[in-house]
């Protein structure tokens, strides 16, 4: 069976975030129009989908990552703030993304809140490895499920 870790990071999370759009339960707030993603950032996404693409990037970490929290995912996502003639430092990324993120994917019963931190459910664990298998079979041509003799 493919895994998430046999998919490239990229065409993963752009089809996860594909999948993600057609569930109800992962909507972005309206404030996510005019948000930046962190201090660091001078202006919000151009993308107009980027909370579906940042969602399936937070999913993909929850799952390779195991156990993460809210502070985990803000130095992740975080960067170098220019602070002009200054050296730059780094900064973490917003952490009301994540954390509605989080709230979003719980609410889907795709992770759940443990003592350590959001773990991926069974649910979701299927649901991103169904992905990486069609886009493994996508990818070689071969229908899943179909054996050749």
């Amino acid at each position: 069976m493919t895994t998430v870790y046999d998919i490239p990071a990229d065409m993963f999370i752009r089809q996860v975030a594909e999948e993600l759009k057609k569930n109800p339960q992962i909507q972005p707030p309206d404030w996510a129009a005019f948000a930046k993603t962190g201090v660091h950032k001078e202006m919000p996404p151009e993308n107009s989908d980027w909370w579906y693409v940042r969602a399936a990037s937070v999913f993909r970490r929850v799952y390779t990552d195991g156990p993460v929290g809210i502070q985990r995912m803000r130095s992740i996502y975080g960067g170098k703030r220019n602070r002009g003639p200054a050296p730059s430092q780094f900064r973490r990324g917003s952490g009301s993304i994540v954390r509605k993120l989080f709230q979003q994917l719980e609410a889907a019963g795709y992770v759940s809140h443990t003592s350590e931190g959001r773990t991926v459910t069974a649910a979701g664990r299927s649901f991103l490895d169904n992905v990486a298998n069609g886009l493994k079979a996508q990818a070689t041509g071969i229908v899943p499920g179909l054996t050749k003799y």
